[in-house]
């Protein structure tokens, strides 16, 4: 049965429609439903197994790049380049589906932490006594009478039978902060009330309760009239088509495809080149593919996974973050626009009072004093099991002993048709007299008081001056009447006498603001996207020190009327939108990842998934709805946004390490392809031989570990990190000429060196002197090219220095050692060390000013260094 259908039905038909009664299913009807209609439960998304995981981790673009050089260097008989290859891409693939798989076991075990069982009414026999009893709500079916109470999960969509105070949390559904009143109500014409777009809007329907809700308060009894994929909850639910290419995906197939480029014209290069000017034929095709291979960086998978799933692996063990997607701790650090909602982030699910205003809006205690008066009595003689937020609000601000004061003679209760609750008191010290304080919606209580009209409308506009301010207002009136034994009814809530308003505020998350500042500094603005009142809205901006101009809200009607490409323009300069659906959401998501911005979103409710999956990350706390939970890339243990900026800082890490081995390790091996291109032309014989690049890239390889456990500069940390081809390429090029000419200086120096020993002609001791010439420019490159710098670093050596030293002393050493002469290399005249230290030094010199006029102009443009 359709909600809709059961909001224009009575209890008593809506029973009938759904073969049920007030006593609830027999045990024997329940079970033939639920073979008939199925369990309970949203299709849930199984989580890849680990096989396909390590399959999913092969399409990685440097990965297949790798695997086509592997098979070129096998097709050449370059067994050595092969294996190597082959070994870098499996432990690349093994890491990277190994830390997604414990994600997805981590995900898990998050949900034996979400209740999973309901009250309801079942019978033994068509005759027997219905009893109360705890059942799985998988197990539920339409037609089972259930108990809701507060803080319970409402298990599915039901039509409510009978019911005392009940409030219900809707956020979930449609992201209103306040709790909405839901009543047994059976009057005709009560039914959906107008959504802010105009159409119906199920959800205020004040007798139906939907699956994704909470009870805020009161209880109820009421019939299920529908479950599993048929209630609200699945239809808000879809499944998303194809997700688009993340920011970090997007950025590593830029790089990749311009180092393809490069990589599919170096060998035929190579070949034509040599062919044409040295006669050389197909027995340069392996030192051509090994020149390929040199300007591939072979460690980027290895280095991308390791860094991803160190930095995953600490914010899980620290803060209790769980990254699912290891790509998206780096879209973390490129994050520069945070969209949330305003509460249970910024905001406390719960208000405060803000002031008590008389008639003329003067502030006015007496008026929070009656407020009081009804709240205590009314939650005392009503048998309410607790009060709601309001109530708790008007009591915490009032004191504990103010009600007291007063004598409770009866109470009626808030209801959703009236919208008032009104306590009679016997005033103290005036025996014969009845007292009766009202409080409820402004329009319901200013009807029944007795006034001019001109009075009820300007208390009227008051009114709505103070909630156009952000303000939830209540009104509060009185009445004396004489004492009496009858009951009180609602028919005496008339001839009442104003006393003011209680105006109540959002109470704020302590945090909220510190962290606002926060994110801030560090680059990522804060996008509000609520279904709130844009009034309210605004006022928590204000209260948080965000400061709104004329143009820093946008409510849904005038997003309606925008094209995506006027949308996406206001959506960078928009702060707060308000009144937002999901659809909403969505499309504002989508908007500013179209205006070029790295987008994550954070939401916990129903009505944020189609917004979770348009952003660049989605972002859920553990206390999520399950399938919301289960869609996002990052999982916080609690909605604070501190947790937000410790995942940013954590990816903001990861990412400078893979963005500064990416600067090095490119800019290295491009002067390296270059300067070796160069010599192929101008020597009588190979420059290097493949064993030689192959042992270079290898020791050059295994230093560029040390990247993935570096310590970055803090400076790093300031702002977004993103991949940006167009930048690296920028940078590569100059490093990349600069690296080149310093070993073009080589050729020089050996030339010289070799000249004055006599050995001119002798092709070892040149490839041992440019062996150990390319492996000391490296460990230089190393050093002063990181994105870390020693005053970041303290007097303690980072794992990058120790690499340097290491590779460094291997390209001294190992001409000299037993390994030289097998790989083609032999001792170096001591002339050359001479030479080759001024060559570094002028180099050393060279990098540190280009690199100083690099970050200045990066500074300047506000990219990270």
């Amino acid at each position: 049965m359709a909600p809709e259908t059961a909001a224009d039905l009575t209890s008593l038909q809506v029973l009938r429609h759904v073969d049920s009664g007030p006593r609830g299913l027999t045990d024997a009807q329940a079970e033939e439903r639920l073979v008939t209609l199925g369990a309970n439960t949203v299709p849930a998304w199984r989580a890849p197994s680990w096989p396909r995981l390590l399959v999913r981790s092969v399409r990685d673009p440097f990965t297949a790049v790798l695997l086509c050089l592997g098979l070129v260097s096998s097709l050449v008989a370059a067994w050595g380049t092969a294996c190597v290859i082959l070994l870098l891409v499996v432990v690349s693939c093994v890491l990277r589906s190994v830390g997604e798989h414990r994600a997805d076991r981590s995900m898990a075990s998050l949900r034996d932490l979400v209740a999973t069982t309901a009250t309801v009414l079942r019978r033994t026999s068509p005759d027997g006594t219905p009893r109360a009893r705890e059942i799985p709500v998988e197990e539920l079916v339409p037609g089972d009478v259930v108990r809701l109470g507060p803080g319970d999960l409402v298990p599915a969509d039901v039509r409510l039978l009978r019911s005392g105070g009940l409030t219900v949390h809707q956020a979930a559904l449609t992201g209103e902060s306040a709790p909405v009143a839901k009543g047994a109500v059976d009057a005709p014409g009560v039914t959906a009330l107008a959504g802010p777009a105009g159409p119906p809007d199920p959800f205020g329907v004040p007798q139906l309760c939907f699956q994704g809700s909470s009870v805020a308060s009161g209880s109820g009894t009421a019939v299920v009239v529908a479950t599993g994929p048929r209630t609200r909850f699945a239809a808000a639910y879809r499944r998303p088509g194809r997700r688009e290419a993340s920011a970090f995906d997007r950025s590593v197939h830029g790089i990749s495809w311009v180092l393809i480029r490069f990589m599919l014209l170096t060998p035929p290069l190579v070949l034509m080149a040599n062919a044409a000017l040295r006669g050389r034929g197909l027995e340069t095709l392996p030192f051509a593919v090994a020149v390929a291979v040199g300007l591939t960086p072979e460690m980027l998978p290895v280095i991308v996974t390791t860094c991803l799933a160190r930095g995953a692996s600490l914010l899980a063990r620290t803060h209790g973050v769980i990254v699912k997607r290891l790509p998206a701790l780096h879209d973390l650090g490129a994050v520069d626009v945070l969209c949330l909602d305003k509460t249970g982030t910024l905001t406390q699910d719960r208000p405060v009072v803000d002031r008590a205003l008389d008639a003329a809006g003067r502030d006015d205690p007496d008026v929070l004093r009656w407020a009081a008066v009804n709240s205590w009595w009314t939650l005392q003689l009503a048998d309410l099991p607790a009060p709601d937020a309001l109530d708790e609000a008007i009591l915490d601000a009032a004191g504990e002993d103010e009600p007291l004061r007063h004598d409770g003679v009866t109470a009626l209760p808030f209801d959703p048709v009236r919208r008032l609750s009104t306590a009679v008191v016997r005033p103290p010290g005036r025996l014969g007299l009845h007292t009766l304080v009202v409080k409820g919606a402004v329009e319901a209580v200013l009807e029944r008081c007795a006034m001019e009209p001109g009075e009820r409308d300007a208390l009227l506009a008051l009114a709505a001056r103070e909630a156009d301010s952000g303000l939830r207002l209540l009104a509060v009136a009185t009445a004396e009447r004489p004492a009496r034994t009858r009951d009180w009814t609602p028919a005496d809530e008339r001839g009442l006498t104003f006393a003011g308003f209680v105006t109540l505020r959002d109470a704020l998350i302590p945090t909220a603001a510190d962290a606002l500042k926060v994110f801030a500094d560090r680059g990522v603005a804060v996008k509000i996207l609520t279904g709130d009142h844009p009034g309210t809205a605004a006022r928590a901006c204000r209260d948080l020190g965000i400061d709104l101009g004329p143009g820093d809200l946008l409510t849904a009607d005038r997003i309606d009327a925008l094209t995506d490409a006027e949308l996406a323009r206001a959506a960078s300069r928009t702060t707060v939108f308000a009144r937002c659906t999901p659809e909403h959401k969505a499309r504002i998501t989508d908007a500013l990842r179209a205006a070029g911005h790295t987008t994550g979103f954070l939401g916990d409710g129903v009505n944020d998934l189609p917004a979770l999956h348009a952003a660049d990350v989605g972002i859920a706390p553990r206390q999520a709805v399950d399938v919301t939970r289960e869609s996002a890339d990052v999982v916080l243990a609690e909605k604070d946004l501190t947790a937000i900026d410790h995942a940013i800082t954590a990816g903001r890490y990861s990412s400078g390490n893979i963005a500064t081995y990416l600067r090095i390790t490119l800019s290295s091996n491009l002067g390296n392809v270059i300067a070796m291109l160069s010599a192929g032309l101008l020597l009588p014989f190979l420059p290097m031989l493949p064993a030689q690049v192959l042992a270079q890239n290898l020791c050059f390889d295994a230093a560029q570990l040390a990247f993935a456990y570096d310590r970055p500069h803090p400076a790093a940390l300031r702002r977004p990190t993103v991949l940006r081809p167009r930048d690296f390429l920028r940078f590569i090029t100059g490093f990349g000429a600069l690296n080149a000419v310093a070993d073009l200086a080589t050729f020089t120096v050996l030339f010289f060196a070799l000249h004055s020993s006599g050995a001119a002609d002798n092709e070892e001791v040149f490839h041992s002197g440019w062996f150990t010439e390319n492996l000391l420019t490296q460990a230089l490159v190393m050093l002063l090219l990181r994105a870390g710098n020693r005053s970041a670093q303290g007097r303690a050596p980072s794992p990058v220095a120790w690499a340097a030293a290491g590779l460094a002393a291997v390209g001294l050493l190992l001409p000299l050692s037993p390994l030289g002469p097998p790989l083609g290399m032999e001792a170096l005249p001591g002339l050359y060390y001479v030479l080759l230290a001024a060559v570094l030094a002028l180099y050393a010199t060279g990098l540190m000013a280009v690199r100083a006029r690099y970050v200045r102009r990066s500074m300047r443009a506000g990219i990270a260094p």
